[in-house]
């Protein structure tokens, strides 16, 4: 599967991670102590849907297009998403010439004295990503392989912190991968909040994945998923799960509320499911 962002921006994916993730940076901005987010595979931070690379296959028609149709009330986090997307596009004159990705997100929600650290492997993408973001103060922007990021950026100088694990799933063994790498994070920075993206086109290789997990007796572990057609469907992405491991206080029941409203506004004839539970 080549998940390079420019090609999905904005599909039912990234609104489902996005929303999580926003819900997640607001929980700990809800405490006055700064914190630090690391994104591993953060892409370019702005995707342009009129450009051709988006043109192609305008995935973005189902997953935030949805989004912008629909009247309040929202729940909070896509309420905020929303507001993101507005300030993105504020120069355009238009409602949805430019989609933020997680880096840019990041910088519109994170407080002053908060850290911000990008890292992507892609030349060109990591070009266009210090372009886009490296004129913050709070920003650092590495080129790196994003598991020997994890490795080389753990533990970071501010003890809080949420690290974002969002691969591109173009290898075969890309959740062995992640179930290698985790550990080892954890062993350097045994407190911080891991999210895990993963897409769903395969039920038999998400079930390995967590079965691995389990084996690892890891502690503290949340799993969201979403389904916008039966599991058992022919097309190739079904569905997208985030794995988040020392999630903040009252995660689920917020992931709850967000992923009922997701559901219903993002599932194709209310086909699919989202469901929620400890690992």
């Amino acid at each position: 599967m080549n998940y390079r962002h420019i090609y999905h921006a904005g599909n039912f994916c990234d609104v489902f991670k996005h929303c999580i993730l926003i819900c997640l940076l607001e929980s700990f901005a809800a405490k006055d102590k700064p914190f630090f987010y690391l994104d591993t595979h953060a892409g370019t931070g702005l995707y342009d849907l009129q450009s051709e690379e988006s043109a192609k296959n305008p995935e973005w028609q189902q997953g935030i297009a949805k989004i912008l149709t629909q009247n309040p009330p929202f729940p909070k986090p896509v309420a905020d998403y929303t507001n993101c997307i507005s300030q993105s596009n504020l120069m355009t004159g238009q409602n949805l010439h430019y989609y933020p990705g997680s880096p840019y997100l990041a910088k519109l929600l994170m407080r002053e004295d908060d850290q911000i650290i990008l890292n992507e492997l892609h030349p060109e993408d990591a070009k266009l990503l210090k372009c886009n973001l490296a004129s913050d103060s709070r920003v650092s922007v590495h080129q790196q392989d994003a598991y020997q990021a994890l490795k080389a950026l753990l533990p970071p100088p501010i003890k809080r912190g949420l690290i974002l694990i969002d691969p591109p799933f173009e290898k075969m063994d890309e959740f062995e991968s992640i179930v290698e790498i985790l550990p080892l994070a954890l062993k350097k920075f045994a407190t911080g909040c891991y999210a895990v993206w993963y897409p769903i086109k395969n039920q038999d290789a998400v079930k390995q994945f967590h079965r691995q997990l389990k084996q690892l007796s890891m502690t503290n572990v949340l799993v969201a998923e979403l389904n916008v057609l039966p599991e058992d469907s022919r097309f190739q992405l079904n569905g997208t799960g985030m794995l988040i491991i020392n999630p903040p206080w009252q995660t689920k029941e917020k992931l709850e509320e967000l992923l009922s409203w997701l559901w219903k506004v993002l599932s194709i004839n209310q086909q699919g499911h989202y469901r929620i539970f400890e690992l």
